[in-house]
């Protein structure tokens, strides 16, 4: 061994001149293609974990309780109740807690806002903490301008859609006036406060993004606005104006212990007080993390593939380096070398240029680690300078010198000397059948030698391996053709809101996002009227325990014209009927044709028969409580009681939203006038709100261009490196068959005919990854999109775009003609007397 690795060393120095350019030509493609295959890898994770990561650094909470609510109705007269602050703070496995204290029932703004609430949007919510909520816990994230100085009185900040909906920016003041409890349980009773008990100018300092309004469904943008004041300013009006608080709480071991301290707090605490829960830290990350899965897996795809490529294209000079040192084996051979001495002359220095390019690649991935995370998380991902994904790095340099070197000993091997008559006798068996079949199909004798070139690997004095480029062309054109399949089929899905659920134009909602009521016999009346509206259904946002399970109910009457977009079965056409979400349904462990036991909260109980799934609509309360993609329920609005139907108390009670369906002909925008123009009627006077919303996407659709710009970075990235492979194949075979394009020459070829044979070999590669890729691709495509779509339980209708495969057939085989101009002119300039004077 000692023996071997010496002579091997001295053979490196002595011949590393003319081996040079082959040694950096591995180091330089094993280090590029090899560190963008880890970097895209190890951005794969960082993204799946960004949410996460962003939310560690907020320092968040477990879970929010609402414990105060100023309502005379419900029997509460304060919004701020310190002494159940405390109890629940005293709890066991409560780690932290920090109060929430607002007072939008108890404040008018009393400024001009220039902005736009939005349609069906809440107003801002103004909030403030007196121990550290949304500056040490839950921390929020400024996106411009700064954060309010906690001293100050006369500063605050406010949510990004906020500051739109306000028609307001940094630097910009808002007068508000403050009521006290007295005057404003007064003003429900008797009259209206005239004089605010505390009148104050506030400037905006700031605008920020909490970790709740980073992934959301569009429904819960229109409840998310939020304007924070400081702490010395809350203090100030917690005891006199608050309207509601809550106690934002983390919880030892986090969230294992949630149900112990809920059962503990409505132990100590009268059933009236602790009014709510709303969800924390986990469930936002679950949400986060479903959301950002697609674009982690097309970008872990995408390192997968350029992995793949680089395997098949650092394969072909690894390999062509290797057959270099064929000649000086026979010659060590007959000088009295063994097998031993000629595979370490051939495989040390490829060995080493191996590892200096895993080297490489490894410093690549740590350099383009910045650009990770992709998605919605990546403008407040903390850390997005320089990273190093130690297990990505560890496992991918070991795994790229494991798979060259492993490919560098096959080709030494079956390189040896000792097995060159075997592989002449058989690569002549090859070279005359597939020329037979050339012959046969009467081709000129260029386009013979082009097609010969390009199947017969082996063939010819000038042996170069084609075999990984045709593969290479297969896969590019397969990852192509797939991700236009995709993109066509996401683009389709986003185009057209019935495949997610929204079956209907528009949708009219009461104020407050759907939270009150619409006046029934006022709404029908005029929209019946109305000549752009062809049908409409009044819906209820509401809960329904459905085998022991709270889920998100729409209800509406049986047999209702407009219902969300049918998966499977038939719609509710009676009271005893229910159609489920996806994803509802495999969590009852239920089938259509089953039967569930349904009661809104309490006895009776009703036995609903499932009829139908359907693939429900982003809509009604926000966060956990709302219908999403696949969770929810139709019901019959006849099984909730009266007061259910009407928490609010309103005078004339009704629907909290009516499904709308325009016309065909009528143009949109006069039926959006339309019916903004009833939602003005139906909501006149100081306090109404609500608006006409025409979509309302959930998050995976929202965030749908992070999912479309990642694969054609892949099939971009790809082509180029199918493009760039067969280029160095042509050139590698024109140089290596010098003396075959010389002796045709002297037969008689011309240069054209020699540009022609390199042309034809250039197309017979692309034509075979055009044949094989794109059937497979456009399978492959619709099999991954209908996959996908039943993932986040949409309609599965997977589109072919049928301009984009002409275009990839035209553009493909111009590609092929392009690469082979500069090989096809070395090749019509072979200079044949030289090369064949040693003949």
């Amino acid at each position: 061994m000692a023996d071997l690795l010496r002579l091997a060393s001295w053979r490196l120095v002595t011949t590393y001149r003319s081996r040079i350019g082959g040694y950096l030509a591995i180091v330089v493609l094993v280090g590029l293609m090899g560190g963008l295959a880890m970097g895209a890898i190890a951005g794969a994770r960082t993204t799946q974990t960004s949410f996460r990561v962003y939310l560690t650094s907020t320092n968040p909470s477990e879970t929010v309780v609402s414990i105060a609510f100023r309502d005379p109705q419900l029997g509460s007269s304060v919004g701020y109740a310190p002494r159940i602050e405390r109890t629940l703070a005293s709890l066991r496995f409560v780690k932290h807690s920090a109060d929430i204290i607002g007072f939008d029932g108890n404040l008018n703004v009393l400024s001009r806002v220039h902005g736009n609430a939005g349609s069906g949007g809440k107003p801002a919510a103004f909030e403030g903490s007196l121990n550290g909520e949304y500056l040490t816990q839950d921390r929020l994230t400024i996106v411009q301008g700064r954060m309010a100085v906690p001293s100050r009185t006369d500063e605050f900040i406010m949510s990004a859609d906020a500051v739109a909906a306000a028609g307001m920016h940094v630097g910009s003041t808002i007068r508000l006036g403050f009521y006290t409890d007295v005057q404003e349980n007064t003003a429900n009773c008797c009259s209206v406060p005239t004089k605010p008990h505390v009148d104050i100018t506030l400037r905006l300092v700031g605008i920020f993004v909490a970790s709740n309004q980073i992934v959301q469904d569009d429904v819960e943008k229109l409840g998310s606005q939020l304007a924070v004041l400081t702490p010395t300013l809350t203090r100030q009006l917690a005891t006199c104006c608050a309207y509601y608080s809550a106690l934002a709480l983390q919880l030892t071991g986090g969230t294992r212990h949630e149900a112990a301290v809920l059962a503990e707090a409505k132990r100590l605490l009268p059933g009236d007080q602790l009014l709510s829960t709303s969800p924390g830290a986990a469930f936002a990350a679950s949400k986060a993390d479903r959301v950002i899965r697609p674009d982690a897996i097309a970008m872990g795809a995408f390192g997968i593939l350029v992995a793949v490529a680089a395997l098949l294209i650092g394969g072909q000079v690894v390999g062509r380096m290797v057959r270099r040192s064929a000649q000086d084996a026979r010659i060590l051979r007959d000088l009295g070398a063994g097998p031993g001495m000629t595979l370490a002359d051939a495989l040390f220095g490829v060995i080493g240029a191996v590892v200096l390019g895993a080297g490489l690649a490894a410093a690549v991935a740590i350099g383009l680690s910045p650009l990770a995370p992709i998605g919605p998380v990546r403008p407040y991902f903390p850390n997005r300078g320089v990273s190093v994904d130690a297990t990505v790095l560890e496992i991918g340099f070991c795994l790229v010198v494991m798979a060259f070197t492993a490919i560098a000993i096959v080709v030494a091997v079956a390189i040896a000397p000792h097995r060159g008559e075997t592989r002449r006798v058989r690569n002549a068996r090859r070279r005359s059948s597939t020329a037979r079949v050339a012959v046969a199909c009467g081709l000129s004798p260029a386009v013979i030698a082009g097609v010969r070139s390009a199947l017969d690997s082996d063939a010819g004095r000038g042996a170069v391996p084609v075999r990984s480029t045709i593969v290479g062309a297969v896969l590019a054109v397969f990852v192509i053709v797939t991700t236009a399949t995709f993109g066509s089929s996401l683009n389709n899905l986003v185009s057209h809101p019935a495949l997610y659920g929204w079956n209907w134009n528009y949708v009219m909602l009461a104020g407050f996002a759907g939270d009150e009521d619409l006046p029934s016999a006022q709404a029908s009346s005029m929209l019946s009227r109305d000549h752009s509206v062809s049908s409409w259904t009044g819906v209820y946002f509401e809960a329904v325990m459905l085998d022991g399970q709270t889920v998100p109910a729409l209800a509406s009457s049986p047999n209702a014209a407009i219902g969300p977009t049918l998966l499977a079965g038939h719609s509710m056409q009676s009271p005893n009927q229910v159609v489920l979400g996806s994803v509802t349904l495999s969590r009852l462990h239920k089938d259509v044709g089953d039967f569930v036991l349904a009661s809104n909260g309490g006895p009776p109980t009703r036995r609903l028969q499932i009829v139908g799934v359907a693939t429900m609509p982003t809509i009604g309360a926000g966060g956990s409580a709302g219908l999403q993609m696949g969770i929810g329920a139709l019901v019959s609005s006849s099984i909730y009681p009266a007061s259910l139907l009407n928490p609010q108390q309103s005078s004339v009670p009704g629907p909290n939203a009516y499904l709308i369906r325009i016309r065909p002909g009528v143009s949109p925008a006069a039926a959006l006038a339309s019916l903004n123009q009833i939602n003005r009627t139906l909501l006149a006077g100081p306090d109404g709100a609500g608006g006409v919303v025409s979509i309302l996407r959930p998050a995976e659709i929202a965030d749908y261009r992070s999912l479309e710009s990642t694969p054609l970075l892949l099939a971009g990235v790809l082509a180029a490196g199918a493009i760039g492979a067969l280029g160095l194949t042509l050139v590698a075979s024109v140089r290596s068959r010098r003396r075959e394009f010389a002796l045709l020459k002297t037969l008689g070829f011309t240069r054209r005919q020699l540009w022609v044979t390199v042309a034809w070999q250039s197309t017979v590669i692309a034509v075979v990854g055009l044949a094989i890729g794109m059937p497979v691709g456009i399978a492959f495509g619709r099999w991954l999109w209908t996959e996908f779509a039943q993932q986040i339980s949409a309609v599965p209708h997977p589109t072919v775009p049928l301009t984009s495969m002409a275009l990839v057939l035209l553009i493909g085989l111009a590609f092929a003609n392009v690469v082979a101009a500069i090989p096809g002119r070395i090749a019509a300039r072979t200079p044949a007397a030289l090369l064949l004077r040693s003949e």
